[in-house]
């Protein structure tokens, strides 16, 4: 009988068995699970996913309807956009392991942002997308407007000609979640680029800092976005590294629950990708358990936790599910014959 043809599910499904790859296993069947149920999924994107091109991924499986919300960084907002109108000018370091504080030198003289093994220019992105942004800011400020940070990229995006692409539209999360009108929070943006630009020019006078809506109108906005996202099935949880970007939109759950006092789901699943182990100070490597105390979750949530590194782990669960939803029948079967040989051999463990 011939396979079916899904063949990275079915590299899952066929070797990925113990440790790590199980639990990346065992998340992957979960979200196909919730996403099949009619369930909703939020992510969580820290670290440095943009620069690493994830939206070669993230941009096709927001189009066929597997993410229905973002929490994202400043910087991965922004640098989605960059290599949108700047891919060709990155300069990538495969040898970066080895430089020396002058190799780095020779780099900042070549105006260039390096981030690991790749590069953002300065000139062909910063300075680039700075002539387009900087008059919506000042219009802003004329005009009296207000808008949440990330509404200020969806519109840029969405009005750049294709003239000004370097990089393949296909492959721009961001503009693929600009057309969905995707829900967005970007907390603490201010340590972005653009958020230090931002503040220089408030600081200068230019435009007021009001004209970005704060960190607290983000979760004021949430609240209502997350009563909406968790209905029918509810909306679960997909976190890739840990700090704000995870840490701000799962505690809208216990504050709707206390501070608004209102009835609200919890999350309905929960997985985090992260190569932070858990330690004594290290939240990114708290585990899911430690959320239930916190209200975030319950003993019933799906929960996972994959110590490997996102760069690897997330690009494949999300090729797995985008190849699930082109043939739903055969992923059920594949799915249904390695959970079942997983139940023969706990059976005989037992």
């Amino acid at each position: 009988m011939p396979r079916p043809q899904l063949p990275i599910l079915q590299f899952v499904a066929d070797n990925y068995r113990n440790f790590n790859s199980r639990a990346a296993r065992d998340a992957l069947y979960a979200y196909w699970d919730h996403i099949q149920a009619g369930g909703r999924m939020y992510w969580a994107v820290a670290g440095a996913m943009s620069s690493a091109q994830l939206g070669i991924s993230l941009a096709p499986a927001i189009r066929a309807g597997l993410v229905h919300g973002l929490s994202v960084t400043g910087a991965n907002l922004e640098e989605s956009l960059f290599r949108l109108v700047a891919h060709d000018s990155y300069k990538d370091f495969p040898e970066y392991r080895y430089f020396t504080k002058q190799d780095d030198t020779r780099i900042l003289k070549q105006r260039m942002r390096r981030v690991t093994d790749t590069s953002i220019p300065e000139d062909e992105a910063f300075r680039a997308v700075e002539k387009v942004l900087v008059p919506m800011w000042e219009r802003a400020g004329k005009d009296g407007t207000r808008r949440f940070w990330h509404e200020y990229f969806y519109d840029l995006v969405l009005s750049l000609p294709s003239s000004k692409f370097e990089g393949n539209p296909d492959e721009c999360w961001l503009l693929a979640a600009a057309k969905a009108r995707l829900p967005m929070v970007v907390p603490g943006h201010e340590d972005s680029t653009f958020g230090n630009i931002f503040a220089s020019h408030v600081k200068h006078g230019d435009f007021p800092a009001s004209i970005a809506k704060s960190g607290i109108e983000y979760m004021a906005q949430f609240y209502d976005d997350y009563g909406r996202l968790s209905k029918g099935k509810g909306i679960g949880f997909f976190q890739i590294g840990g700090g704000i970007a995870g840490d701000f939109p799962i505690c809208v759950v216990p504050s709707i629950k206390y501070d608004l006092q209102k009835p609200v789901k919890p999350w309905a699943y929960f997985c985090q990708i992260s190569d932070s182990t858990t330690s004594y100070g290290s939240y990114s490597g708290a585990t899911p358990n430690e959320k239930i105390t916190w209200d975030k979750l319950t003993e019933k949530t799906p929960m996972f936790v994959v110590e490997s590194d996102a760069t690897i782990v997330a690009p494949l669960m999300l090729q797995a599910l985008l190849e699930a939803t082109r043939d739903p029948k055969a992923a059920d079967r594949i799915i249904k014959a390695s959970r079942a040989e997983t139940r023969r051999s706990l059976a005989g463990a037992r």
